[in-house]
């Protein structure tokens, strides 16, 4: 974990953003514990108060679960949960306002498809 101090973001949800992407990626299984708020505030030198409050918004998230007297675990179907939100935001976001251009644009249905398929063959997309 890195968290920017100097970031207008507050520390709180960066905790809880990179919590989640480290589930999201792995880095916690479900069913696996996660670092304690003590161990966390510790390492980084975040108050704890903090740290619980990034916790808690991965609680509602329904992403991380308290068992009484032994911590945070991962939920399962966690990752599922951060795919299926990830994948709407990313129609919200992108998908909507790529469609919206192409109509400003004049472009039908079928020429949006040919550039998107175009996208995934040109190789200097992933340089």
């Amino acid at each position: 974990m890195h968290f920017n101090f100097d970031s207008t973001e507050p520390i709180y949800l960066q905790v809880a953003e990179q919590l989640e992407e480290a589930i999201f990626t792995g880095g916690f299984a479900e069913d696996e514990q996660v670092p304690s708020t003590t161990e966390i505030s510790k390492q980084f030198h975040i108050n704890p108060a903090t740290v619980l409050k990034g916790m808690n918004l991965l609680v509602a998230k329904d992403l991380i679960e308290k068992r009484r007297g032994i911590g945070m675990f991962v939920k399962q179907g966690a990752t599922t949960r951060i795919m299926n939100q990830r994948r709407e935001s990313f129609y919200a976001d992108y998908v909507m306002n790529l469609v919206s251009e192409a109509q400003k644009l004049g472009l039908t249905q079928d020429k949006l498809e040919q550039l998107i398929s175009r996208g995934y063959q040109d190789e200097d997309i992933t340089r």
